[in-house]
């Protein structure tokens, strides 16, 4: 049965942590609690949206598959250790429950890159469920030509393509409701096909659904590779996962958030397009990954890093497009509402212009993490970061907008920090690659000057702290890596202090923090929690022999995830709302490190 728009429930927004991830590691849906996909760009992460929900309102389309009138969800997870998510409601005397995820591995097979397979179970009684099927393509949300073929309904925009088809004839019509009873017994599956210039494969449902059964168990094979021992395991499980949904499987480039614009200030302009890679994040990632014995990971990243900086080598960039090329210029989306009203929203990043000294430091710290690991970088990566090495020894003492992309460059300490990791990392690969004496000698004297002047410019005695900036009097979450760099040691005064100062003045109460004193970035508004450093709070007591209170701050921070184990980047600390862009790389990576911290830290 098909009809319009059912007038008993007008669907609400939802909170952003209501959201899933279902991924197939080249673009990822966004699933709410009520079974809408609000979110999915084609053909990759930072394609145009399909189902733009999220952002564009209701004529940005939507996919939902649920029950037909509003019914309590009574259990919501992911199945152990894989990427397939089950929704399931009560309603009446029964249940429904959905099981949906994208099919990651197609290679090798006739099959279309992006495959989503939905399916329908009904227990202890027939339930009546609704599919809405309605695809808008693109910033101008604009409608399929229809066509209907036996496999089903073909949707077609240019050299866009989608195929729906199901284990029954439901004669959807996009744009409109169809109604259906899932009886027990008789699951309705349905399948999502996409295809961009290049042929639409259609997917028999069944087949479909055995290939989603094979994708879960090659998830289950490569979790089984982590560590039993870890603490906190299937939390870090469940991050390392989102982190691989997350990494751009054709060039193995990690996305920075599948999404743009979810907004860190609700009502506010602080909206930001995040589906880029930022090398700084990338590296995160990467350390995390060769920490749980998976160094395919680091490999493939500085692959891709070695391929993408090509063009502005020495430069590092401070973002770049899943390909590695230049990102978009930012601009605004006339006419799109924003995520609960919050505009504008935004495509492209303006922060892909900026000098962030500090990635060159994360990068180089990757780079040194997969030698220690037992590899070996090759002559064009070790020459690659030579040249990064050297843009750090000749511009240092440059300002810098630094790791929070500040508008008003500034003489971060943190940067100067990550500057010294720089060199310091290099010349520890140098021990066991080709370098020149007069490079080593230029990197270690550059080593020690932004030693010298990092501890006499960038530390407050009456603090007993590092600071944000030369002369100012402000702290920053950034400099919890302190106890991870060997600038100073462990159990030097200084490290100890910035770490308490940090924990004091930054409390955004109980175990959040700030990264820096709110409204002091030069934005209008304020912003949330920025939860990477809780995490990083928690490395850093670790790594200073306090892992009691490490422990404490890590299970409070467990507390704070989503109903689904997931992340944004920010949380409010009045009402524990996730706040911007979801799920977050940084996030997760930070999680994992911060576990690792623990398992490493004395009992």
């Amino acid at each position: 049965m098909t009809g319009g728009p059912d007038p008993t429930w007008l669907r609400p927004p939802r909170p952003i942590s209501d959201y899933g991830l279902i991924s197939d590691t080249r673009t990822a849906a966004l699933v709410a609690g009520d079974g809408g996909v609000d979110w999915l760009c084609v053909p990759r992460f930072d394609g145009e949206p399909l189902f733009g929900r999220l952002v564009g309102g209701p004529d940005a389309g939507t996919f939902r598959v649920g029950p037909a009138e509003p019914a309590p969800v009574v259990e919501r997870r992911y199945r152990q250790h894989t990427a397939t998510l089950e929704t399931t409601w009560a309603v009446g005397a029964g249940r429904l429950t959905l099981t949906e995820a994208m099919v990651a591995e197609v290679g090798g097979r006739l099959l279309p890159t992006t495959l989503i397979v939905r399916r329908l179970s009904a227990e202890d009684a027939p339930i009546d469920a609704v599919v809405e099927f309605d695809p808008r393509h693109g910033e101008h949300h604009q409608r399929p030509r229809v066509h209907r073929r036996r496999q089903g309904l073909v949707c077609q925009w240019g050299a866009l393509a989608v195929s729906l088809g199901g284990t029954r004839d439901l004669a959807v019509e996009p744009g409109r409701l169809t109604r259906i009873t899932v009886d027990p017994g008789r699951p309705l599956t349905l399948v999502l096909a996409v295809a961009y210039r290049e042929p639409l494969i259609h997917v028999d449902p069944a087949a479909a659904w055995d290939l989603l059964v094979e994708d879960e168990q090659r998830w289950r094979t490569w979790t089984a590779e982590i560590d039993e021992s870890l603490p906190f395991r299937e939390h870090v499980v469940r991050s390392l996962l989102t982190l691989r949904l997350l990494t751009y499987s054709p060039s193995r480039a990690p996305v920075a958030a599948p999404t743009t614009s979810l907004p860190e200030d609700p009502g506010g302009m602080r909206n930001w397009d995040y589906r880029y890679v930022w090398p700084r994040d990338a590296s995160i990632g990467v350390s995390a990954f060769l920490s749980v014995g998976k160094p395919e990971e680091a490999r493939g990243f500085l692959a891709w890093l070695l391929h993408a900086s090509r063009l502005q080598r020495p430069r590092l960039p401070a973002l770049l497009t899943l390909y590695g090329r230049t990102v978009p210029r930012e601009r605004e989306v006339p006419g799109w509402p924003g995520y609960r009203g919050s505009a504008p929203v935004r495509t492209g990043n303006a922060a892909a212009a900026q000098h962030q000294l500090d990635g060159y430091g994360w990068v180089i710290d990757a780079a040194w993490a997969f030698v220690q690991a037992g590899g070996r970088l090759n002559t064009e990566t070790w020459r690659a970061v030579r040249g990064f090495a050297d843009v750090v020894s000749y511009c240092w003492q440059e300002p810098d907008a630094g790791i929070w992309e500040v508008r008003e460059p500034a003489q971060h300490v943190h940067s100067k920090l990550m500057g010294w990791l720089a060199l310091d990392r290099a010349l520890a690969i140098a021990d066991t690659h080709p370098l020149s004496q007069r490079r080593r000698r230029r990197w270690q004297q550059t080593r020690e000057a932004i030693a010298v002047e990092v501890r006499t410019r960038g530390f407050d005695p009456a603090a007993a702290s590092y600071v944000r900036s030369y002369g100012s009097q402000d702290f920053d979450a950034a400099l919890l890596v302190l106890p991870l760099l060997n600038f100073d040691g462990i159990d030097s005064p200084r490290v100890r202090g910035t770490i308490d100062a940090i924990r004091d003045r930054l409390s955004a109460g109980g175990p959040l923090l700030y990264r820096y004193p709110p409204g002091r970035d030069g934005l209008p508004g304020r912003e949330g929690a920025f939860l990477p450093c809780s995490f990083w709070l928690v490395q850093a007591l670790a790594r200073t022999g306090r892992r009691g209170e490490a422990l404490q701050l890590f299970q409070a921070m467990l507390d704070h995830a989503g109903p689904l184990g997931l992340y944004a980047e920010e949380l409010d600390p009045a009402t524990g709302t996730h706040l911007g862009n979801y799920p977050q790389t940084l996030t997760h990576a930070a999680l994992v490190q911060a576990a690792l911290a623990i398992r490493d830290a004395p009992a």
